[in-house]
């Protein structure tokens, strides 16, 4: 018994003590969790328990596998609860305290209406970037954690990830701490998404270290930060376009909730319902619930993973209304704005030792086309550019497919040059030019040319260096670029106006008509059609092939004068050199056109050719005198060993290179465009003669001395009434058919006077404008033509025959049909119907038999501006002798066009295709249509050689220069001169004429002659150079033909055989002693017959054998005029005199003349059109 008794008590006893023991491990794991373990020894000796503990013990064994399920995992290292009793209660009480005691405390709060305010810093962003990246590392932990179970004993002190997590929810708590200050609101602070997730994340943290024990819980909710992805993007300056910051709006909205609910679901599911002890919960990885919530938005639900908890089907059935709604609205968005990324979004790669220009603004697949046609023409050298098109909207699927074609040197890329970003993209600072083409098409042309000037003022503030070249619709436009601080035309900065290009080749072509089609094929790269048939067409197209093109002279011109090297080049180079550029004292440069033989070739001197092919103008740079003189094919002229030529290559730049090395702005300048070059240039400072006959009291040029000028006229005074028109005796005038009304963008009639009002022609030699328009949109004009002289204005419509006959059309050297409302049409094949309509109107028209001009003056109606009939003004040789004009087809007549498919309706007569290119078609060839399309060509033609556009605008424009640009920017009108030496130096420039061959001096030459042999006389003898020939569309035919059209052959060859009817193109010298006193160079008996023929314009060749003796006075020859005007004054006769201060219209009393008279005047018709005077007279000045 005792032993039974003490083996009961001992048991009882060691039981006890083993219980007592085991209770104390369960106080010391709560509380020194550290350094406490268990003690196996004893649990084992309590096997022999007294009958109340075995009680006891069996009792316990009965409860132990359902303790088994519940059990915490645990280790020696970590002691737990050897209980194994969940303890996620006290996790989530931590959170639940923490919530609504703060929000009791802050209702508290509000009460006292406390606020506490902290300034923004600049440091506010880089919080708020720090702490998204952190909530992103949280996350990320979570992502590790999930693997693990959801509730876990955990050593703080030996767990990495729970370190780094403590780390980051210090640093959350501290700006929630701030954030909470500096709310001003706290009540809606605290119930905010961003509050919310870190009262549901932050504090488990601080419990977990207490307890040591993790817990997953709502550590999910760090997800929902993603959200703020967007904001952070656009604090770091990545997002900046309104589809990328809304596509990453879609996108962190949808991928947060989808992750926030796939932490629910794997919360729930690897916990288990409470309800049911946490019994039915299953083993999901978290991964698998983001498969589970993505397949259950999308409505596949393939049934392979689903929910099982209560909880976790509950949630399921709300997020499905939730998230199809969101999947159904967000996908197809962000789709869609993948979809619309931009196609050619990237940024272009320079490739080393390439060049790169880039061509922005109007970019559609007919501008782009015409660029690319012209810019990648094989006869052009060498052309190593690539092109990067810059637009804003994507190309279509035509221009997408001409890109393709051209890959190898095209690229193009969306965006926009007025964002910087955009020209970075496109490597602007570092591009050889920048283009800008402007819509020629357009409505407001004002508007089109302040886009064009934001395009050139984004790209200059964006690199002022860069070189530029611009289209500009209106004249008065290009003013807006000189306000430009970098805009610098002498570094290459160039504004291709159409409006006066456009409005310079039709004057042109008032002057020698055909001129208009011989230099627009001159800029525009075309390639050699050749046609077997003896047809017009052969000719033409073969001077088609011929472009201007400029290099360096050879050594072995140096010292000779000009007509000699230009024969040269023509005779045994088969080269036409037209112009060159020259180098005064000071080392200025100036572009000087048929200089004449006072001229001599200096070193280094730049030639402008016309040529049908690049490598033939490298013969006047290869040209060796010792090695070549005695080549006879032009092709064997190849580079030679010479020193000279060695040394002159290695000083100057190639031809034709893109950029030119020097670009100092002296090309621009030449005789016709600099007054200050001319000031120190003896070869071009007048005589003495013309010094004192020089009246200092009266302007009659502008300030520039390149325009006649007098005093502005109220527009009042030129308006004729048709009566007043009719008794008028017009004749050898240019008639302005113009369409336009009050509403009509102004076309800029100023760049079609001025070319005709050039200095270098004399003021009798001035031909009268007649504008027939809209009185309306004419007084919106006369601002800028009110200092011209000799022009009148009939208001009525070109479509009336009345007014037409008012002006006598048929008797004008050339009618000029425009339209200002072309471009106020949708349709494009109707934009020309006016002036179609207007061309076809003056066809067919008829006239009677008409006197010529000689009859008339004896008379006494002919005006005395208009005089050519007097003694000193007798014809002579070298003009045309045709029969008047019975019929207005024969009337000369050059129609602009808007639409180049619309020239097949001018002529009905012809056989042109209408998909026919604009320049093979006939109207196009004969000079009667122009459209200005054709200018397309300059763009390309600039950026090869600046030099061409200011020789083509010296040309054209009669002598438009930057200086004389930069005074019409300020006052919109010319300004009188005074008559100096350096002004009437600048009237000494060459002017475009035709001679005929009928008769005269070459009349020799032209029945079966060579052009050559022309081209060479008229050279050595007058300085005249000769470049084309306009001849009769069916000279060709062995039967004489009633046609007079006529057609252009650009540059024909030496052996090119002549015909009696033809019109020789041909750079005239200006003649300082011209005066009235003229001579002839043809006999007395050719002179007795010539004054019996029909004539209003006089071409004579000056003679230099009596120059000396016909100088007269200004004086005398106005004592003249006046008794001439007297005798004719008894007419009482309405006319224009020949004076600049009486150059509008007087009215006088009309006496009654006989019908048959006034019908012979009306119908007289005049040839000068066809051959400009060229006259030797004393200088007017």
């Amino acid at each position: 018994m005792a032993n039974g008794g003490g083996g009961g008590g001992g048991s009882s006893s060691s039981g006890g003590g083993g219980g007592g023991g085991g209770s104390s491990l369960r106080m010391s794991s709560n509380i020194h969790a550290n350094h406490l373990s268990l003690d196996a020894s004893s649990s084992s000796s309590s096997s022999s328990s007294s009958s109340s503990s075995s009680s006891s013990s069996s009792s316990s064994s009965v409860h132990e596998p359902k303790m088994d399920a519940l059990i915490i995992p645990m280790t020696m290292e970590v002691p737990c609860d050897s209980r194994g009793q969940r303890m996620w209660w006290a996790f989530l009480a931590s959170s639940m305290v923490t919530f609504f005691g703060g929000l009791f405390i802050i209702l508290l709060w509000r009460t006292l209406k406390y606020l506490w305010t902290v300034c923004c810093h600049c440091g506010g962003k880089t919080k708020v970037v720090l702490v998204f990246a952190l909530s992103i590392g949280a996350l990320v932990i979570y992502f590790i954690d999930s693997s693990n179970p959801i509730e876990s004993c955990q050593n703080f002190y030996k767990d990495f990830t729970l370190q780094i997590d403590m780390a980051f929810n210090v640093f959350f708590l501290l700006y929630f701490g701030l954030r909470f200050i500096a709310a001003n609101d706290k009540l809606w602070f605290w119930l905010e998404v961003n509050s919310v997730v870190d009262f549901f994340t932050v504090p488990p943290v601080f419990v977990s270290v207490y307890l040591n024990r993790s817990w997953l819980g709502l550590r999910f909710l760090r997800a929902l930060r993603l959200i703020q992805f967007s904001e952070i993007l656009q604090f770091l300056n990545i997002l900046k376009t309104s589809n990328s910051i809304k596509l990453v709006n879609l996108l962190s909205i949808f991928i947060s909730t989808w992750l926030t609910a796939a932490g629910f679901i794997h919360l729930v599911e690897n916990s288990g319902d409470p309800w049911e002890n946490f019994q039915n919960n299953q083993a999901l990885t978290y991964w698998e619930c983001v498969y589970l919530l993505m397949v259950t938005m999308s409505t596949v639900g393939y049934g392979d993973v689903y929910a099982k908890t209560t909880l976790g089907r509950l949630f399921m059935v709300f997020f499905i209304l939730g998230g199809l709604a969101m999947f159904a609205s967000y996908v197809p968005e962000i789709i869609e704005l993948i979809g619309n990324r931009k196609k050619y979004g990237g940024s272009y790669s320079a490739v080393s030792g390439r060049k790169h220009i880039v061509v922005c603004g109007h970019i559609t697949l007919e501008s782009v086309s015409n660029f690319l046609k012209d810019f990648l023409h094989k006869d052009r050298d060498d052309v190593n550019v690539e092109i990067v098109f810059l637009h804003n909207i994507s190309p279509n699927l035509e221009l997408e497919a001409l890109f393709k074609r051209h890959f190898t040197q095209v690229e193009f890329y969306q965006g926009s040059v007025l964002n910087p970003h955009d020209l970075a993209r496109v490597k602007i600072e570092s591009a050889d030019a920048c283009l800008i083409l402007a819509n020629k098409y357009c409505a407001d042309p004002d508007a089109e040319d302040a886009s064009n000037i934001m395009r050139v003022i984004s790209i200059k503030n964006y690199h002022p260096k860069i070189r530029i070249i611009t289209q500009m619709l209106q004249y008065h436009n290009k003013a807006h670029l000189l306000n430009i601080p970098s805009w610098n035309w002498k570094e290459g900065d160039d504004a291709i106006c159409l409006a006066e290009l456009k409005l310079g080749f039709i004057a042109q072509s008032c002057l020698a008509q055909g001129l208009s089609t011989m230099l627009a094929n001159l800029f525009s790269m075309r390639s050699f059609i050749k046609i077997e048939e003896d047809t017009w067409q052969k000719y033409y197209l073969e001077g088609v092939s011929n472009e201007m093109y400029t290099e360096y002279l050879s050594s072995a011109f140096v010292g000779l004068s000009f007509p000699t090297v230009c024969e040269l080049c023509f005779v045994k180079l088969k080269l036409l050199m037209i112009a060159i550029e020259y180098k005064s004292a000071n080392r200025e440069s100036r572009i000087l056109i048929n200089p004449g033989n006072h001229l001599k070739i200096q070193e280094g001197t730049l030639g402008f050719f016309i040529a049908s092919d690049a490598k033939e103008v490298k013969r006047a740079f290869f040209y060796c005198k010792a090695c070549h003189d005695d080549i006879t094919d032009p092709k064997r002229i190849k580079k030679c060993g010479c020193k000279r030529l060695i040394y002159f290559e290695d000083e100057q730049p190639s031809t034709l290179s893109p950029k030119k090395k020097q670009r100092n702005g002296g090309m621009r300048n030449s005789p016709s465009s600099s007054p200050k070059l001319m000031r120190h240039d003896p070869l071009l400072i007048p005589g003495n003669d013309q010094i004192d006959n020089m009246d200092s009291n009266v302007k009659k040029y502008d300030s520039t001395g390149m325009f006649h000028w007098c005093a502005p006229k109220e527009i009042e005074k030129v308006i004729l009434t048709r009566s007043e028109a009719a008794m008028t005796v017009l004749s050898g005038h240019v008639v302005v058919c113009i369409f336009g009304d009050v509403s009509s963008a102004l076309i800029g009639l100023r760049n079609l006077v001025m070319p005709l009002r050039a200095s270098n022609f004399h003021y009798h030699e001035l031909k009268h404008i007649v504008f027939v328009g809209s009185i309306e949109y004419l007084k919106r004009e006369w601002e800028t033509l009110h200092n011209f002289p000799k022009v009148s204005i009939l208001p009525g419509t070109p479509l009336s025959r009345a007014d037409l006959r008012a002006v006598n059309i048929n008797l004008c050297d050339m009618c000029v049909i425009l339209s200002a409302n072309q471009n106020n049409i949708d349709d494009t094949s109707l934009q020309d119907k006016e002036c179609i309509l207007a061309s076809l109107n003056i066809k067919s028209m008829q006239f009677d038999d008409s006197i010529g001009v000689l009859q008339a003056n004896s008379q006494g109606f002919t005006p005395p501006g208009m005089d050519r009939s007097s003694p000193d003004n007798s014809p002579v040789h070298g003009m045309l002798r045709q029969p008047s004009i019975t019929t207005g087809v024969n009337i000369p007549i050059i129609t602009e066009l808007v639409n180049d498919t619309n020239v097949q309706f001018l002529d009905q007569d012809d056989d042109d295709d209408p998909d026919t290119e604009l320049y093979l078609t006939q109207p196009f060839a004969c000079g009667t249509a122009f459209a200005v399309s054709v200018l397309d060509s300059l763009m390309s033609a600039t950026y090869f050689n600046d030099n061409i556009l200011t020789l083509i605008r010296t040309l054209v424009t009669g002598g438009a220069t930057p200086e004389l640009e930069a005074l019409i920017a300020e006052e919109n009108a010319l300004r009188g001169g005074y008559s100096t030496p350096q002004t009437l130096a600048n009237r000494d420039r060459c002017r475009v004429a035709q001679l005929a061959l009928l008769d005269g001096p070459f009349a020799d030459l032209g029945d079966g002659g060579c052009y050559g042999d022309l081209f060479c006389k008229a050279l050595k003898t007058y300085n005249m150079l000769c470049f084309g020939i306009y001849r009769l569309r069916d000279a060709h035919l062995s039967t004489p033909s009633q046609c007079t059209k006529r057609y252009v052959i650009t540059n024909p060859p030496y052996e090119f055989e002549l015909v009696p009817t033809d019109l020789i193109f041909c750079l005239m010298q200006f003649d300082h002693n011209a005066g009235q006193s003229r001579a002839s160079l043809s006999h007395s008996s050719h002179s007795s017959q010539s004054s019996s023929k029909k004539s209003s314009s006089v071409h004579s060749i000056p003679s230099t054998a009596n120059r000396q003796n016909r100088p007269k006075s200004r004086e005398s020859r106005d004592k003249q005029n006046a008794t001439r005007m007297n005798r004719m004054g008894q007419a009482e006769k309405k006319w224009f005199t020949d004076e600049p201060d009486n150059a509008y219209p007087r009215n006088i009393q009309i006496k009654p003349i006989s019908t048959h008279m006034a019908n012979q005047i009306n119908q007289y018709k005049s040839t000068s059109s066809l051959i400009p005077p060229i006259r030797e007279v004393e200088d007017e000045c």
